[in-house]
């Protein structure tokens, strides 16, 4: 894979990056989730985005891991929101050490992400903390959304994708536009930038909803069926409920109203899994998550960049387009 010679780079990166010392109990919880590893796509579409301007990716590392690192404080704080027991297949920070460590050792990720982005271009420096705390912002406006919709049976599916927008995919964008920003590309160029990763942002979501479902735990990494134990406001439960009619819809009523704990959670996987397949729901929502990898792909084809410079991160548009964890 084209690719792989930017991944092995950030990964090496990542691993020579230090977060601190003592006391060892705020900084271990950081060392053990950056070493969880993960498909590292948000530094890699960093790094791959200068590439596509420059030869000397290099300079794009450090800031590509500070994108990485505020990802990953923000999965230590969501795990806690959602109770979720694995991470990439280990048990996630709070199950491992306890919430207020997990909160903590968060906290002081976000100041590192801030010091590794002090490693741009002195010139660049405003726009690119402007750019990131806007993104900051939105990543918690999304989980804030996320959270109200969970006490809500009317979200629609424009609430829903505007949801992940905020949630998942400006991060995608702010990578992408971090990378052309670092290379000295002008603004049109870095706005084009950030569409192509808003978009793939929104098929990462739908396909890893999709995932959730329909997923190998083996590859996955995360519970499979986690979206449906907690009933949470999914594209697919969305679909179901706007779909659902007569039995089939008295069946996923049942389920939803059930309150944690009163029930065998691999049923309800089951049970719910059925209903969507029954619906099609699977179908629907690939479709859904191919169109906006399409659209992505389509902003990445008008870059007035040579095909081969875009092969590297072409190639993984594609991989995360046909990705199965």
């Amino acid at each position: 894979m084209t690719f792989q010679p930017f991944l092995e780079a950030i990964s090496k990166q990542v691993e020579n990056t230090t977060y601190g010392q003592q006391p060892a109990e705020l900084y271990e919880p950081i060392r053990y989730i950056m070493s969880l590893g993960g498909k590292r796509l948000r530094p890699l579409l960093t790094v791959l985005s200068t590439n596509l301007f420059v030869d000397d990716w290099q300079k794009s590392l450090k800031p590509a891991v500070a994108v990485e690192v505020f990802h990953n404080f923000t999965l230590m704080h969501d795990d806690i929101m959602d109770q979720a027991p694995l991470r990439r297949g280990k048990p996630t920070v709070h199950e491992k050490w306890n919430a207020n460590t997990a909160i903590l050792s968060g906290d002081v990720m976000l100041v590192n992400a801030y010091e590794l982005l002090l490693h741009v271009d002195a010139h660049h420096l405003p726009l690119v903390i402007r750019r990131f705390n806007r993104t900051a912002a939105e990543v918690c406006e999304g989980q804030q959304w996320d959270m109200n919709f969970e006490t809500r049976r009317d979200v629609s599916q424009e609430e829903y994708i505007e949801m992940i927008r905020l949630k998942t995919s400006v991060l995608l964008g702010f990578a992408m536009e971090l990378g052309g920003i670092v290379a000295g590309a002008d603004e049109t160029t870095t706005q084009l930038l950030y569409n192509v990763g808003v978009n793939m942002g929104l098929g990462f979501q739908l396909k890893d909803d999709l995932l959730d479902v329909y997923g190998d735990p083996e590859k996955f990494g995360k519970q499979v069926g986690g979206d449906i134990i907690a009933n949470k406001k999914t594209f697919m439960l969305i679909e179901a409920l706007l779909l659902a009619e007569g039995d089939t819809k008295h069946q996923l009523d049942y389920w939803l109203s059930l309150p944690q704990g009163t029930y065998d959670t691999a049923t309800k996987v089951a049970a719910v899994t059925e209903i969507y397949s029954k619906l099609g729901i699977d179908k629907i929502a690939e479709a859904k998550a191919e169109e906006y990898f399409a659209k992505g792909f389509e902003a990445l084809a008008s870059l007035s960049v040579s095909i081969e410079r875009k092969k590297p991160l072409l190639d993984f548009a594609a991989f995360l387009v046909g990705r199965e964890s």
